[in-house]
């Protein structure tokens, strides 16, 4: 066994096939299947089974996804340590992270870590709920993760850095009712078209609790993706409640940007696995360590 065939496993899971697999990796499908089947008879078990065309994972390939992950994580380890004796060159940081905490802290951490190590790539996946951003940590998918969410997360075994709490906004199209910086009520939504995320998240809950308000306030559409909330609030289909990391780029857009009362908060924090970081993501969460105490500070 040796660390391509465990990459090869890997790409396979990650594509979903051998024949995609071999592409990404820019190998002959021969090549790598006789890797995989050298690989299963170095193990004594089947990785996947084989179904028509494609490839399914069988019970000890879904067993051995996590420790294959961990061993390359290390062998990387190995690589970039001996690399950071003269310096943080090279090397690859997985950050997992959700929609808002993926537009404000993120631009600022990676801005910053670009400017510190020009060398090391930071790697973003995304997620759309805490749970899972301490998944993909978990199963050494990511080394970091950046999530939201309404209160204080406290995953077994996983640390927490708490980087900021985020207001949530009200942000519209100019001309309407909402006025820049001017705090907004929900009585003073009166009338207004609500644009809203499904339900489960904290946008929903505050959206639905203007709704019941009594103030004739309707949401006409549900959005999954965060990044169409911003144009069809520009294009005049409703007002949104984001959180205040969209506040710059809402701005730079065209739209409105009002403080809404009562307040609510997102938690922002950083996850990570106590032990098996790479020099890089290390790094990284020194970075961010920083960044929310000096946060604190000027709060």
């Amino acid at each position: 066994m040796d660390a391509r065939q465990l990459e090869y496993f890997l790409a396979i899971v990650e594509h979903g096939g051998f024949s995609k697999a071999a592409a990404a990796l820019h190998v002959a499908q021969p090549s790598l299947s006789q890797a995989m089947a050298n690989l299963e008879a170095d193990l004594g078990v089947a990785l996947f089974h084989r179904v028509g065309r494609g490839v399914v994972l069988s019970e000890a390939g879904a067993e051995l996804l996590e420790p294959s992950r961990r061993v390359l994580r290390d062998l990387a380890a190995v690589r970039d340590t001996a690399a950071a004796l003269a310096g943080l060159h090279g090397g690859t940081v997985e950050v997992a992270t959700m929609p808002s905490p993926g537009i404000e802290p993120l631009t600022t951490l990676v801005h910053r870590f670009a400017e510190l190590h020009p060398s090391v790539t930071v790697s973003t996946q995304a997620a759309f709920t805490p749970d899972e951003v301490v998944s993909l940590v978990r199963s050494g998918a990511c080394e970091l993760g950046l999530l939201g969410s309404a209160s204080p997360v406290n995953p077994s075994g996983i640390d927490v850095l708490h980087v900021e709490d985020q207001p949530f906004v009200v942000v519209a199209a100019p001309g309407g009712a909402v006025e820049d910086d001017v705090t907004v009520r929900p009585e003073d939504l009166a009338g207004q078209k609500l644009i809203a995320s499904r339900t489960g998240s904290l946008m929903r809950t505050i959206v639905d609790d203007i709704t019941a308000g009594g103030t004739g306030t309707e949401i006409v559409t549900i959005v999954d993706h965060r990044t169409s909330i911003l144009p069809l609030v520009l294009t005049g289909v409703g007002v949104a409640v984001l959180p205040s990391s969209w506040t710059r780029l809402a701005r730079r857009c065209g739209a409105v940007v009002a403080p809404i009362e009562p307040t609510a908060h997102l938690h922002v924090a950083m996850v990570s696995l106590p032990a098996h970081l790479t020099p890089a993501a290390r790094a990284f969460l020194t970075l961010t360590r920083s960044l929310a105490q000096r946060r604190v500070r000027g709060a």
